[in-house]
């Protein structure tokens, strides 16, 4: 059996860290019932970094590719994840799994 090393440890929490954030932001520092509001707050900075590094826009037939993959990626997804977090209480939220109670 192979000893994981803390590096991979800690690379793995990265996303269930970065996935929690999003209930804390929404809860403590967004306003309420305002989920497109959130999703533009979540998505559009990394968007502006994006473009800065890459310095050109799509040509051609990406233009509609990312038009669609935006949408399926950001456009849709991030509302729907900030309406969820509106939705469920914090602690619902900070819980991983119920616990099993055995008969």
């Amino acid at each position: 059996m192979e000893t994981t090393s803390v590096r991979v440890v800690a690379l793995a929490a990265v996303a269930p860290t970065a996935w929690g954030t999003t209930y804390l932001t929404a809860e403590a520092l967004l306003p309420p019932d305002r989920p497109l509001f959130g999703a533009a707050v979540r998505a559009l900075p990394a968007g502006l970094l994006l473009l800065a590094w890459c310095r050109r826009l799509p040509r051609g037939d990406w233009w509609w590719r990312a038009v669609v993959l935006g949408l399926c990626n950001i456009g849709l997804f991030f509302p729907v994840l900030f309406l969820a977090a509106y939705a469920l209480p914090g602690g619902l939220a900070a819980r991983s799994r119920r616990p099993r109670r055995w008969p």
